[in-house]
């Protein structure tokens, strides 16, 4: 029996039971489909947080109060010890570090907002001029901290803000109070949406020294750091701790976290619960695998007559199982290429629907399913071929 001969009664054989074939090919198609889309959810949300990550700024150390432990606390905490605060010298010092590019000591809190018979209330960030280049903000006018000293009463205004309080007038020059002190606007930031769960677009930027004011406080929340280049991270993150530690009177008592450790950890999660979801998934594949076989088994029996004529008129055993192999890969070729379709359609309704999301599938994940439902399909095709080929054709001439 040649080739096109096979492919042509394979292929007839297949479209006689068109219902059964149908519903093979569409369990197959939806394993496919939902490897394909859960992948690309799983990829989708590890770059989504890599991005996050990466516009918080680049080469980044962020300096915490408290000494962190793997139980995630001071550990000072059980003796009825607090950690000492982070200070603008304990800032001061950091940013005087070779390693050290610049700094951002950073304070935040809620503060009243008023001007131009408006009142609202907003996040407030106390920090210094190079908050924004450290946290890759940009200003869409004016300028923050560039003229005067770090006390000139200077605020910026998100972009939602400036155009609230300001919808028909320039905000630059503006007067605005906050809590009780009044603010010359200098600066507004560009439309930018949300970062890492914080909207950059209805905060207020003003100097530390009058957000500690504001706050009541001499501590800082955090202190930003940006390393000269990323081979520096390690250096500059010993250095930091040696720095303080020398500072606080020998006392080990503050965290510095890398940005690298935070996103590898966040790789490494995702890129594995990425890989669970596509394993639970091609589990459908096994299940629409063993669905071809069982129905294949049924066919052989069906078959016994029509096998039993082609053993008669020539055909080897060889030809009947190679008859049986291309069933089942036309079958699993078919439902592998509706569902890489599907697939893809569905990544798309992800995208539409959550478009801050990157949901496209990588490249191993349909070449996987693809390959996996091939597989699949020739394995659940061994057992009936075989069986088919054994038969002896007389007996099975005479059967109906």
């Amino acid at each position: 029996m040649t080739l096109p001969d096979t492919l042509q009664l394979s292929f007839k054989a297949i479209m006689s039971y068109r219902l059964r074939s149908l519903l093979i090919v569409f369990a197959m198609a939806l394993g496919v489909a939902a490897v394909i889309v859960l992948t690309a959810l799983g990829d989708g949300a590890r770059r989504y947080v890599v991005n996050q990550f990466s516009s918080i700024g680049t080469n980044l150390l962020v300096v915490l109060p408290g000494r962190a432990e793997t139980s995630g606390s001071f550990p000072g905490a059980v003796l009825g010890q607090t950690p000492r605060d982070l200070t603008l010298k304990d800032a001061q010092l950091v940013g005087r570090l070779p390693q050290v590019r610049r700094y951002a000591p950073l304070n935040v809190g809620v503060a009243e907002l008023s001007a131009a018979n408006r009142l609202r209330e907003v996040t407030v960030l106390g920090s210094n001029a190079n908050l924004i280049p450290i946290r890759h903000m940009q200003l869409a006018q004016g300028s923050f901290l560039t003229q005067g000293s770090a006390q000139s009463a200077q605020i910026v205004l998100g972009a939602k803000l400036a155009s609230e309080f300001f919808p028909r007038s320039q905000a630059i020059g503006q007067r605005v109070r906050l809590g009780e002190n009044r603010f010359l606007v200098s600066g507004v930031l560009v439309l930018q949406g949300e970062s890492m769960g914080f909207n950059t677009d209805e905060v207020v930027i003003i100097p530390i020294d009058y957000a500690q004011s504001l706050f009541n406080t001499t501590s800082l929340f955090r202190v930003l750091v940006e390393v000269n280049s990323r081979s520096e991270i390690q250096s500059a993150k010993q250095a930091v701790l040696d720095t303080l530690k020398e500072s606080h009177d020998g006392e080990d008592d503050i965290t510095v976290i890398t940005q690298d450790a935070i996103l590898a950890t966040f790789d490494r999660i995702l890129h594995a619960l990425t890989l669970a979801v596509a394993g639970i998934a091609a589990i459908s594949l096994i299940v629409a695998g063993v669905l071809i076989m069982n129905v294949m088994l049924v066919a052989v029996n069906q078959r016994t007559a029509e096998i039993g004529l082609l053993k008669a008129i020539g055909a080897t055993a060889a030809d009947i199982r190679r008859l049986f192999f291309v069933e089942a890969l036309w079958l699993s070729l078919a439902g592998a290429v509706i569902g890489f379709i599907l697939g893809q359609f569905g990544s798309l309704l992800l995208r539409f629907a959550y478009p801050q999301l990157p949901a496209w599938a990588p490249v191993w994940a349909s070449l996987a399913g693809i390959i996996v439902a091939l597989i699949a399909g020739i394995l659940a095709s061994l057992l009936p071929a075989s069986r088919a080929a054994r038969l002896d054709p007389v007996k099975a001439l005479g059967k109906k």
